[in-house]
């Protein structure tokens, strides 16, 4: 008896389907699967894992053939990872809805992104203590993650173990090292930066309260 060639196609999708979950099970948070996967049928996503990249989380484009192709650093936390993945299905969709002469980060991106988010917004998926954060953000989402001081933070104590600390945990008048290895003080906040005293030289930098630093006891 021959196999319907449908009933091949289908066993055949099925494994595909398998063999992804397998891959992102190591990327994505527990029970976030059902959504992604309906996301990806949807906009024929090719997805690609990549090494970490310094200057961005992911990023999305069309391909010439009309494939549209979206990658995402392989070194995020799972959180981060289903963040950093919408948000560049939001820039798919968000194209294919309102044209390619939109803002990249424009009002249509942003309402699509937290339209895309709505399914993951849950404690299946985030953790009660990031839920929280995670929907605040999503209020009116920013380019980056990181731009959000509070949520990064949020999702950095889920990498190192949890070990990193940020500038927002050094007491005012307290010292801290960055990665150029200089000592800083810590002195008031400005909006939404630290002003802080490089201890050498003297001379003033507003930095982020979630750059990570390293305590100096003096």
């Amino acid at each position: 008896m021959k196999t319907n060639i449908s009933t091949k196609k289908y066993y055949k999708y099925l494994q595909q389907l398998l063999d992804l979950i397998t891959v992102l099970s190591k990327y994505l948070p527990e029970n976030s699967f059902e959504p992604y996967f309906e996301l990806i049928k949807a906009y024929h996503v090719h997805l690609k894992i990549v090494n970490e990249r310094t200057t961005r989380h992911g990023d999305y484009r069309k391909n010439p053939d009309g494939s549209h192709q979206i990658t995402v650093n392989a070194s995020l936390n799972k959180y981060r990872f289903l963040i950093t993945l919408v948000h560049e299905i939001a820039h798919l969709v968000a194209f294919q809805k309102y044209g390619r002469n939109i803002k990249p980060h424009g009002e249509e991106w942003k309402h699509t992104f937290k339209l895309l988010m709505v399914p993951f917004l849950n404690t299946l998926i985030f953790p009660q203590e990031i839920l929280p954060v995670v929907v605040n953000h999503f209020k009116n989402p920013a380019a980056s993650s990181d731009t959000d001081a509070l949520l990064s933070m949020v999702l950095q104590r889920f990498e190192d173990n949890g070990q990193k600390i940020f500038l927002n945990d050094v007491p005012l008048g307290g010292y801290f090292m960055l990665n150029n290895q200089r000592i800083y003080r810590k002195e008031r906040l400005i909006v939404k930066r630290f002003e802080c005293t490089e201890v050498r030289s003297g001379r003033k930098y507003a930095i982020k309260p979630n750059a990570v630093v390293y305590p100096v006891k003096r």
